[in-house]
């Protein structure tokens, strides 16, 4: 249940963050908006890994098995990027529905192979018909 909780947190701060970064970004521009974001990310992480105990260190970094998982970040930047110019071009809602797709379908796809060390499940139809129904949801909340 925590789970679940965790993860309609998640999407809920994902979609205001977009919302926000793209009325920050229309004010200035995308990539002093996508700096702030990072940079002010990165504060919290410290600050919050400050108070919790300085838990591992960072040599712990480079001692990761896989250097790539490292891209991480990287990523962040241009999900930060991404999000912002879907969501001025399509709207909030319609962004989001998209962004929510293609991570279900990417996310699938990788528990189907197995890739980046996560566990590898098998192929079920019910799931396949999920993916579906959601892009004819989107199909349908996008028509005029």
């Amino acid at each position: 249940m925590i789970g679940i909780l965790i993860a309609i947190i998640s999407g809920t701060l994902m979609s205001l963050q977009g919302v926000f970064n793209t009325g920050v970004t229309k004010q200035t521009n995308l990539w002093l908006t996508s700096s702030f974001v990072q940079l002010s990310a990165f504060a919290v992480c410290i600050a919050a890994w400050f108070f919790t105990g300085h838990e591992g260190g960072v040599a712990d970094l480079f001692r990761i098995d896989n250097k790539f998982m490292l891209l991480g970040g990287v990523m962040g930047a241009f999900i930060t990027i991404t999000v912002v110019k879907s969501m001025d071009m399509l709207g909030p809602a319609r962004a989001v529905m998209l962004i929510v797709v293609a991570q279900l379908l990417v996310a699938y796809v990788v528990e189907l192979f197995g890739m980046f060390g996560v566990e590898k499940v098998s192929f079920e139809w019910h799931k396949l018909a999920g993916v579906a129904l959601a892009i004819v949801g989107i199909v349908i909340f996008k028509w005029k």
